[in-house]
């Protein structure tokens, strides 16, 4: 992403703040791991999406109109201390010259500086109840200068929800966002590609894991959010993260893994036949989930609502567990009753962009919101039979399945991102007999 595309963001957002206003947004805090050892570090991403600064101990502002520079940044001091343990730091010089902001400030001078930004403004847009720490210190800000209102001071009447307007934003992908979401589904793709070639019996789902990261790895991805490798009854655990059985023959493996790409996430699940060919029960079910996952897709299109393609799935999976035998009845009943959360107990999708379960509103009021170019959701639908699960025969006991594929909405057909794996039965018993 370039800085272009950075400063884009930051003027549309200004506009709709617009005069009298503010905007104050933080940098994420560094996570403690363990005694002195930190997580690896990842922005927050609403300062992210306007900065493009990837260091702690930052703050953000945004003030429209003001004379001196619209945007400023407070960042940390140069410190070749510091720096030798912890790496280069941008300073308040790089902050101007490599990130575009207009001004730029020690953060250790921000309870000095800040409180003469806010006392022009009347409109206060912060987003409260994410950094704890911080919100103590806008409402001191604010709360002195309040103090001095006899003194004829001019203080901010008004907090306004900034993340109503940032988020409403980030649910529509621009063109070079595009490029990075299909950027991170191809090395997502590769990665289960990857993983259907290496899966046999006898392998540990850890190390069908290590294949998966290894590929994330050397395209400079990170994964999006820990992934479930999951054999044979794992793949009925939803979340399952142990990922440490030994895959038996027989078994399908189910995977759900994404890689995050210049700060963009890719959301992929595949299940496939450890031993590289589906059982006729095995297959029977794939084929419902996949003729539910298509349906839910051909519904992500402008004018639909958010709930039609998860209208579809769970259409399809009624009618064919009811062709199955693991459901008796009429299928609108049936859909009515919701009988099928037996067998498939979630929802058909999210939206996805910089977080995995990205930001933006599902419904408008009480109404499930329209679909409109440039968002882009996941499509999951799938079918859990746990072991032990009442009313049902032996054959289908165990088995879990689970697609999905990232999709954006365009003004034409669907824009499915993530179609470098195959789907198709026959193409995934091909790949993983070709190891």
């Amino acid at each position: 992403m370039n800085k272009t595309e950075f400063a884009r963001r930051r003027r549309q957002l200004m506009r709709m703040m617009g005069r009298d206003a503010i905007a104050i947004v933080p940098a994420a805090s560094v996570k403690q791991r363990n005694n002195d050892v930190e997580y690896h570090y990842r922005q927050d991403s609403d300062f992210q999406y306007l900065t493009g600064f990837g260091e702690p101990e930052a703050v953000a502002v945004l003030v429209p109109h003001r004379p001196q520079g619209e945007y400023v940044l407070f960042v940390r001091d140069r410190d070749p201390a510091r720096e030798t343990w912890d790496g280069a730091r941008a300073g308040t010089e790089g902050a101007v010259a490599q990130y575009g902001a207009d001004d730029a400030f020690p953060i250790a001078d921000i309870d000095e500086i800040l409180p003469g930004l806010l006392e022009r403004c009347s409109r206060v847009y912060y987003t409260m109840g994410v950094h704890h720490d911080f919100d103590q210190r806008v409402f001191g800000w604010v709360n002195g200068l309040r103090a001095q209102a006899k003194k004829g001071l001019h203080t901010p009447q008004e907090f306004v929800a900034l993340d109503h307007l940032l988020h409403e934003m980030r649910l529509f992908k621009s063109r070079a966002e595009l490029g990075a979401m299909r950027r991170a589904g191809e090395i997502a793709a590769q990665a289960h590609c990857r993983a259907m070639k290496s899966a046999a019996p006898g392998r540990m789902e850890y190390e069908v894991m290590a294949d998966i990261l290894h590929e994330f790895h050397r395209h400079k991805a990170d994964i999006s959010y820990y992934p479930i490798v999951g054999s044979g009854p794992n793949a009925c655990v939803l979340h399952y993260h142990a990922n440490d059985r030994q895959m038996k023959d027989g078994d399908l493996l189910l995977i759900d893994a994404g890689c995050e790409f210049d700060y963009y996430a890719s959301d992929i699940t595949r299940t496939f036949p450890v031993n590289g060919r589906f059982t006729p029960p095995q297959r029977a079910l794939y084929e419902v989930v996949l003729a539910a996952q298509h349906a839910a897709t051909g519904k992500a299109r402008p004018g639909n609502h958010w709930n039609e393609p998860h209208e579809a799935a769970v259409r399809v999976i009624t009618q064919g567990l009811v062709k199955l035998g693991l459901l008796k009845g009429k299928v609108a009943k049936l859909i009515k009753e919701e009988a099928y959360k037996k067998f498939f107990m979630h929802r058909t999708g999210h939206w996805l962009g910089m977080d995995v379960h990205d930001v933006g509103e599902y419904k408008v009021g009480e109404e499930w919101r329209l679909l409109e170019p440039g968002m882009v959701m996941t499509v999951e639908p799938g079918i859990y039979i746990a072991p032990g699960t009442r009313g049902v025969a032996k054959e289908w006991l165990g088995i879990g399945i689970r697609i999905e594929d990232d999709v954006a909405v365009t003004e034409g057909d669907p824009e499915v991102l993530t179609s470098g794996v195959p789907s198709d039965p026959d193409e995934i018993e091909r790949l993983a007999q070709s190891a």
